[in-house]
Order: structure tokens, then sequence, then C-alpha cells
């Protein structure tokens, strides 16, 4: 997995021998321009009335003969955040891959000295990659060395390149697993990527595709799993992820939806709304990703247990109906509102194993992420939605994910469960304990976000251990829909990685 490296100076001067051939300048231009770019800057601009305002390369005495302006604008009103510094970045990135640039420097100014652009130099690396990053299939067919030109990176900042580094490796795992075709990154080829990707670190990887164990272990997902037996190469699995810290004093338990194509099942989606529904698997993806960023910082103190139900929802005459009654991992009976609804069942069984060990573990929290609804995009934007239950609300989770968002540039917003989600999902006869949907899109549905992360608490048990319990267990569900893809389009927007950046700044770095 090739991405370009970094390499970090402490100053302009010290990069004199780092044999570059471009130099990327990013900032607010109507602040002070550093000393050394200012003429050639000035002389730009009495040529192109562009320079500062747009990104563009200009000739200039540094090295490769190359300065790439790249304006963030202003970054100080109050609604900006560090995003116009990966925007910029990336902009300037695709300039010089197509100059033919392949080792630029790098150097950030005029950011306001504030807590929200305190990362300002990190993201802008990150955003360099996002810009510079080509889909799986791609890079397999045509070649990596053809496609990833722009080898390394220089940046002038107090950084650790490897935390710069082991977060892009994350990232790049979470955008292969979420962005890549369905049948390439079917169950068990998703499975063996993992496998892949984990060779030689310290997390164990562990598939689960037995179908009989399958089938009495993880009820739910099996049902959605249904019709794609009949097709071994679409047969379900589930991937578990350890990593266990030398000396854990927190854990963080993962279910991942990862379902590798969404046809809707039986409640078929039409409309042309199946394109694109191989980014259905975006939150396993972004599981995977985060534990590979682990993987390579190996906290001493952070131990991490991830689950992806990794499932095809297929079409077929075996396929799981409107109206079934299933009794999940945890032994709650789920009546089925709609088969669209199908991630959700998944999670289910995935948090109830979690829940069952959790009390194994030092200081559990558990998360599920997902691609889930509609209505979190329409709801929130491109932000990933947090939804935390009570022992969360009293830890502060949903704050301190957040807060790292704001900070490393993959923004989230909260919202809360309340007893109208709890009444929405409750059982309406005693031949059932929760129903899993509505038979409406989630877009049109009020609290269409919400309301799944209670079906989520009480299909897990989770319900059972809330502020009220002897063993509560705080549990935040993180919905990516909005934030999964760039510009919303699923079928063709190149995939974000969220959350992996904002769970590594929340948990890997001090």
């Amino acid at each position: 997995m090739a991405f370009p490296t970094v390499s970090v100076f402490d100053n302009y001067a010290a990069t004199a021998s780092g044999d570059f051939d471009a130099v990327i300048l990013l900032g607010d231009f109507e602040s002070e321009i550093p000393d050394d770019f200012s003429d050639y800057v000035a002389q730009a601009q009495q040529m192109d009335a562009r320079v500062g305002k747009q990104a563009l390369l200009v000739p200039a005495d540094v090295a490769g003969g190359r300065l790439i302006v790249a304006p963030t604008g202003t970054l100080a009103p109050d609604y900006n955040d560090v995003r116009c510094v990966a925007e910029a970045a990336g902009a300037a990135a695709r300039i010089a891959q197509q100059a033919g640039v392949s080792k630029p420097l790098l150097i950030v100014f005029g950011v306001p000295h504030e807590a929200r652009y305190g990362q300002a130099e990190a993201v802008a690396y990150w955003g360099v990659c996002q810009a510079l990053y080509e889909p799986l299939e791609a890079r397999e067919h045509h070649g990596e060395e053809q496609l990833e030109t722009v080898t390394e990176i220089g940046i002038v900042g107090a950084l650790d390149e490897q935390w710069l580094q082991a977060v892009e490796a994350g990232k790049r795992v979470a955008r292969d697993l979420a962005g890549t075709e369905p049948e390439r990154m079917a169950p068990p080829r998703f499975a063996e990527y993992c496998q892949q990707a984990f060779a030689h670190t310290p997390v164990r990887v562990t598939v689960i595709d037995d179908v009989q164990q399958l089938q009495h272990e993880y009820p739910l997902l099996m049902a959605v799993a249904r019709a794609s037996l009949g097709v071994e190469r679409h047969h379900p699995c589930v991937v578990r992820l350890e990593y266990k810290a030398p000396a854990a004093e927190q854990t963080l338990m993962f279910a991942g939806k990862g379902i590798v194509y969404d046809t809707g099942g039986a409640d078929v989606k039409t409309g042309g709304h199946m394109a694109g529904m191989s980014r259905d698997k975006g939150g396993a993806a972004g599981v995977a990703g985060f534990v590979k960023t682990v993987a390579e910082m190996r906290p001493e103190t952070v131990s991490v247990v991830a689950e992806l139900g990794v499932v095809r929802n297929s079409i077929g005459a075996d396929a799981f109906v409107a109206d079934e009654i299933i009794t999940g991992h945890s032994g709650v009976r789920v009546r089925i509102g709609n088969t669209d609804a199908e991630g959700r069942l998944v999670l289910a069984d995935l948090l109830s194993h979690l829940r069952a060990e959790a009390h194994d573990y030092p200081n559990p929290q558990l998360f599920s992420v997902a691609t889930l609804t509609g209505h979190a995009a329409l709801a929130k934007g491109p932000y990933t939605a947090l939804i935390p239950n009570g022992p969360a609300r009293v830890e502060e989770l949903s704050e301190k994910l957040w807060e790292a968002g704001e900070v490393y540039g993959d923004p989230t917003e909260i919202s809360w469960s309340r007893r109208e989600d709890y009444h929405f999902v409750r059982a309406r006869t005693k031949a059932d304990d929760t129903l899993s949907s509505n038979n409406g899109p989630s877009a049109t549905t009020a609290r269409g976000h919400q309301f799944p992360a209670a079906f989520l608490a009480i299909a897990s048990g989770l319900d059972k251990h809330g502020n009220d319990s002897q063993q509560p267990l705080p549990y935040v569900h993180v919905d990516i829909a909005g934030s999964g893809v760039e510009g919303g389009d699923w079928q063709h927007g190149k995939p974000t990685a969220a959350p992996v950046t904002c769970f590594a700044g929340c948990y890997l770095h001090q």
C-alpha cells in the first residue's frame, strides 16, 4: 500500500539537502507571507491577479524552480475550520502531480494560533494524500508506480512522522475497503484484504465464515445474508480484529457494518438508488482503518476489539422479508419492518457479542460504525453523527470525539437518544420485542437517524446496561452516511476514511 511518505523539518533552511522538486506554500495570502517567499509571490501577483486567490504554479528560485501557491482564504471566522487547510493542500497536490512533481516541500503559514488549527500541518499532509489517492482497482490494473507518482512530501513543522504515516496507513485501508467494487471486495476477499493488511502486526485477525456457526451465533446477520448463500463467492463472514495493549487501561470495542452490496433485499432499491451501494461497507472499512493505525502506533494502554459483519444483502427466493420475527444473539425477538434496514440487524448481533464479553476487558467503551441512514446525511450534511447512550453521556465520549474531529479535520455532530426513539421501535404485540424499522425512507422519517440507535441498544441488549443498571456500558452509535464519501456521490465520490482520523486523534495522539 504505497502512499507518499513524509519527512519533517524544523525550518525551511533545514530542507536544503532534501532534493525537493517544488515548494507548496499554503496559507492565508492576506496575512504576512514568509520572507523567503514574499518577493516571489509579489512578482507573480503583478503578472497574474489570481495568485493568492486560487491554487497556481508560478516560477520561482526555489527547489525545482516551481512554487505552488495554495490559498486557504481567511481562517479567522468562527464558522471556518481546519478543513480549509486540507482542501488547499489537496488542490496544490493535484497541480503538483499534473506538473510532474514527485517530491514537494509543504510549508503552512498564516494559520491562527487557535486550538482548532493546532494540527494544521498534519491535516495538510492528509489532505495531500486524500487528493492523490487512487482506487484499489485502478492501482491493481495500471500498477501503483504508474499512478502513485508523488512519492514523498516534506513538511516544515513540529510533527511526528510516525504518527502522520500511521494515520494515513489507516485511512488508506479504510478507503480501499469502502470504495472497491462489490466483486473485488466480496466478503471472502474483504476478509483476505484484512488478513494481508494486518500481516506481521500485533493485530490478531480471525475470520468466522462457517455458515452453521454464523447461523447459530449471528442469526440476525445471517437473515440478511440468506439470499447470498447460493453464490459461494458472496458467502458472509465476520472479521474479528484484536489488539492487546501491553499495559491496557482502556478497551475500545467496535461493531462495523460491512454490507458489501445492498440491493435492499426484498424491499429492493428502485429508481437508480442501487448505484453506489458497494460503499455500504464504509463502517466496517472505517473500523478496520482505525485498527490499522493502532497496529502502526502500538499504544501501550489502549486495547481494541472489533467485529466486522461482512455481508451481501442479495435478492432471491430465499431472501428474508418484512414481517419475519428473528431472535438475535441477545435473545431479543426482532420483527422486520423493512429489509433495506439491514445494517442495523448486522450491527445488533455484533454489538451483542461485544456486550457479552465487555466486562472481561478494562474500561470498555462500545461503538457501532455504519453508513446507516439517509437521514444522517440529510440532517448533518457532510458530518459524522454521534449518538451516545446514557453512560457515554456521563463520560462525555461524544464531546471528546467532537473535539478531536474539529482539531484533526474529521468533524462530527452530536445527536441524542430520546424516549420517542424507543417508542418508535416498541413491540406492537407479544409476538416480538422490538421493530427494526418503519417501511418508509429514513430521510423522510422524523428522527430517522436517532431511532436506529434505540433499536441497536434494544436488539443488542445494551439497553440493560444504562446508568440505571449495575453494569453501565458506555456506547456511541456513529453514523457516517453523510461523511463517508466526498460530495455525497456514493457511486463516484472518493471515500473519506471517516471516522479514522477522529478516533485516532481522540485515543492515540498525545
